[in-house]
């Protein structure tokens, strides 16, 4: 019997990797437009992992805590120390997977929560003593949010650069904004808030996609079939009585996302990222092209703050004869590309998402085009 790799999939900050990850990305199921019955996903991630989608904090989707005062104390350090808490308690109830390959995947927020949960997991594994080691191998951040001065920037940039906004309001942020010391005059805060009202109507989380509505549904953009409605769906399904009870959760009117008070978040998470490069696990960051949340550029600017030296030149990688993305390996790190995708790469290009973690999880770059 195969001994499949273990991967947790985390999101935030405040939003359900159930309610996303699980019913709307990667995971085995679908919800129906119905908002009442599921499909089966052919690209789901548990094809080649098994995987646990975690809730973190207390608080999100459908967890909650019995001490009030957690509510209350949320930020980056509470959620790496409860994660890591938790993977102690799950091992030790199913003890059969402490020997298997561990792997931690996110977006977005995750940019955070899965460096730093890495980093409490390596420190861990070598000053604890009859502790239960957790065999992680490596991370994958998708569409990541790293740095908030780099971050920013590409964002900005990658508005301009796709045509979303006008040359004067770039140059005006170009030259009134230091990105470098998160000096934001007032002059600067005016021409972002133009450059945000420049935008219109869009859903700056895929700038291509359209919005939910009647005529939208089952609409193709760019390349995907995911539904805009999806998370509809999701809701409507999640808040029904009988698939709370199945799910043996509290009874609770489910939402994607919560209204939490952060308490600490650092401005950059890239030492972070360089500890665990010199740690010798496996690092990829990933990264839907069509996304304006966080986008290409931003996560180019922050890898490309490391300065590391390049192993495998830039390239494309595919999914049979077409291009699925770019690739490019660094010492210690890879940036992977995916055409086509927004912030929820698995939601808008499923099979090629497939394909980039199945080869995350072998160790291997994504593939060539086949001769």
């Amino acid at each position: 019997m195969v001994k499949w790799r273990l991967l947790k999939l985390i999101i935030g900050p405040g939003c359900s990797s159930f309610g996303y990850g699980a019913m709307q990305e990667l995971g085995p199921f679908r919800v129906n437009s119905d908002g009442t019955t599921l499909s089966l996903n052919k690209d789901a991630w548990n094809k080649v992992a098994n995987i646990i989608f975690l809730e973190s904090p207390a608080g999100v989707g459908f967890s909650y805590s019995k001490n009030s005062l957690d509510y209350s104390n949320i930020g980056d350090n509470s959620t790496a120390k409860d994660s890591y808490i938790f993977l102690l308690n799950w091992l030790e109830r199913f003890p059969q997977y402490k020997t298997r390959d561990f792997f931690i995947a996110g977006e977005s927020y995750g940019g955070h929560y899965v460096p730093q949960l890495a980093h409490l997991i390596l420190s861990n594994n070598k000053k604890l003593k009859n502790h239960t080691r957790i065999n992680l191998r490596g991370i994958a951040v998708g569409n990541g949010w790293i740095d908030d001065n780099l971050c920013t920037k590409g964002m900005y940039d990658y508005f301009w650069m796709a045509g979303l906004n006008s040359d004067e309001t770039h140059e005006g942020i170009d030259k009134l904004c230091d990105f470098g010391n998160f000096n934001y005059t007032n002059e600067c805060n005016l021409y972002q808030s133009r450059a945000n009202d420049e935008l219109g109507n869009i859903d700056i989380y895929n700038i291509y996609a359209p919005f939910c509505n009647s005529s939208a549904t089952k609409t193709s953009y760019s390349g995907s079939d995911f539904d805009p409605c999806s998370e509809d769906y999701t809701n409507a399904y999640l808040n029904l009585p009988k698939v709370q009870e199945a799910l043996h959760v509290k009874p609770t009117k489910w939402s994607s996302c919560s209204d939490l008070s952060w308490t600490d978040s650092p401005a950059s998470i890239l030492p972070t990222i360089n500890g665990l490069i010199s740690s010798g696990i496996s690092i990829w960051i990933y990264s839907g092209d069509i996304d304006g949340r966080v986008p290409i550029t931003s996560t180019k600017y922050s890898i490309n703050s490391l300065k590391l030296p390049v192993h495998t030149a830039w390239r494309p990688w595919y999914t049979g004869k077409e291009v699925g993305g770019y690739v490019i390996g660094y010492k210690g790190l890879a940036l992977v590309t995916v055409r086509g995708a927004g912030h929820m790469v698995p939601s808008d290009q499923p099979y090629r998402a497939l394909t980039m973690i199945s080869s995350f999880l072998l160790g291997q770059l994504p593939p060539q085009l086949n001769s």
